[in-house]
């Protein structure tokens, strides 16, 4: 065996590698959940300015940080038997004005967080009932509102409203919904990311999931200033509201312009085509097209590209392929362990 990967494997009996991913939406728990199984030590830093579906109406109700992705996080990373699982996730379909399409989970988090007094203890404790493999952390501890500017120089609060102005983005910022305070996490997170070795950004809504927690004042600056490698996923499709027509490369310049530098390292690219046939008429969206390549614009911002097929089409929708994402996250990870060593 190769002197190198004798001192590889010295290092993962020593310790996991340590992966913190960053984002939200239904892309970040299959990602999860396939490092889980990659025996990674896993931090979830989860966006808070989610403001629709049951989570928004909950947020209204009793003034909590919306706990949807939050949920759903916690039960990608859980050791509890799929039966308990399921109970979390269960949405009732009752007609009564308040429940119906509410999911027992949300509520669950929602109590919790009014006995606990705030979110971030809330989830620490469920974290432990749930028998969570690793650590669930929401971006603040405090409901965060979005807000855009498009370029046409007008601007939007709210992620359901800006989506749904259908305009070209500009730039994102979040503040405080509740105060003038400036939005801040968690020690916690910032330690997180500061002792990390590879931090993941996405998949998901590049203006919605991920950029609200890069827009957090002191964890944007510990992205910044990490060691870590830092690690992009890029969306396999393109998104109305947010990244129409946009490349890899356009995705990767607007991290990087919220950044204030170049700080993206690489970025995990689709490059299999993607058959459009297969989308349901009744779901397809005219803005829904693959994200196009663009190596240039990529290594023009210091970014090292890794492209493969990264794609699970079935059921007339394209997901992120969780075990070839997370095994090429895996490797980047060790090999900044082995750097550091």
């Amino acid at each position: 065996m190769p002197v190198g990967e004798n001192k590889i494997i010295r290092i993962i009996k020593r310790r996991r590698p340590r992966v913190v991913v960053i984002g939200g939406g239904t892309g970040l728990p299959v990602i999860l959940n396939a490092l889980k199984k990659q025996n990674a030590e896993i931090t979830a830093i989860v966006t808070v300015s989610d403001d629709g579906g049951s989570s928004g109406v909950i947020r209204n109700y009793i003034n909590v940080v919306p706990p949807g992705d939050m949920r759903n996080v916690l039960v990608s990373l859980s050791d509890l038997s799929e039966e308990e699982k399921a109970i979390f996730q269960y949405r009732f379909e009752s007609n009564d004005a308040f429940f119906s399409g509410h999911s027992i989970g949300n509520l669950i988090i929602a109590a919790l967080s009014e006995m606990r007094g705030n979110i971030f203890d809330a989830i620490q404790s469920l974290s432990g009932m749930m028998k969570v493999d690793g650590h669930v952390y929401p971006a603040s501890n405090e409901p965060l509102t979005l807000n855009a500017e498009f370029m046409d120089a007008t601007t939007q609060a709210g992620e359901t409203e800006i989506t749904g102005m259908h305009k070209q983005i500009k730039r994102v910022w979040v503040t405080n919904t509740n105060s003038s305070d400036e939005p801040s996490a968690m020690q916690p997170v910032i330690d997180a990311v500061m002792g990390a070795d590879a931090i993941v950004l996405g998949p998901g809504s590049l203006f919605t999931s991920i950029l609200p927690n890069l827009m957090i004042p002191n964890l944007g600056e510990a992205v910044r200033k990490t060691r870590a490698q830092v690690i992009y996923i890029c969306n396999i499709m393109t998104q109305a509201g947010e990244t129409v027509g946009f490349s890899d490369a356009d995705h990767v310049r607007v991290i990087n312009q919220h950044l204030g530098g170049d700080y993206i390292d690489t970025a995990l690219v689709n490059g299999a085509p993607i058959d459009m046939t297969k989308f349901h008429p009744e779901d397809y969206d005219e803005y829904l097209l693959p994200v196009k390549n663009d190596f240039e614009g990529l290594r023009a911002q210091h970014c090292r590209v890794i492209m493969d097929d990264f794609t699970d089409q079935r059921n007339g929708l394209v997901f992120h392929d969780g075990d070839k994402v997370a095994g090429e996250i895996i490797n980047i990870a060790l090999q900044e362990m082995f750097k550091r060593k």
